[in-house]
């Protein structure tokens, strides 16, 4: 009986390891890309960005986070790191991946260049009646 609960144990640690190994790991179509680590209104997200994709796997705690709100804050790093608009977000609370607008005819980001670390504060935010979407002002410092 003692030798079941010892498995059990060493099988629930193998398990949190693996997790916290894998919470950040890039997807299929962005590994091996640098990441660049963007701080917006609290979550924290390592930013990687594929031609017109981006990738936002967010690195810190929160209690409870709706993708609502983060989709959001993702939206945004994204579109700070590629420096394009960010059209759509797909994912969940923890990885969200962004098509990116960077018009017409406009050069896709440099995939390989070591990108800038910011951190944001929302200094306002509001609900555009033309779009009914979540548009953020954004204070944002090099770090």
């Amino acid at each position: 009986m003692l030798g079941q609960g010892y498995d059990m144990r060493r099988c629930l640690l193998f398990l949190a390891m693996s997790c916290g190994v894998a919470c950040n790991t890039a997807g299929p179509h962005f590994r091996g890309l640098p990441a660049t680590t963007v701080t917006v209104d609290g979550s924290t997200f390592d930013i990687r960005v594929n031609g017109r994709l981006a990738e936002a796997i967010r690195t810190n705690a929160e209690y409870a986070p709706r993708f609502g709100p983060v989709q959001t804050r993702a939206q945004k790093a994204m579109e700070l790191v590629s420096g394009c608009r960010v059209k759509e977000v797909r994912g969940d609370q923890a990885q969200a991946t962004g098509l990116l607008d960077c018009g017409k005819g406009g050069a896709s980001p440099d995939r390989l260049k070591r990108q800038d670390e910011y951190d944001c504060l929302t200094l306002d935010s509001y609900i555009s009646p033309a779009t009914n979407e979540v548009v953020l002002d954004l204070d944002c410092t090099l770090i």
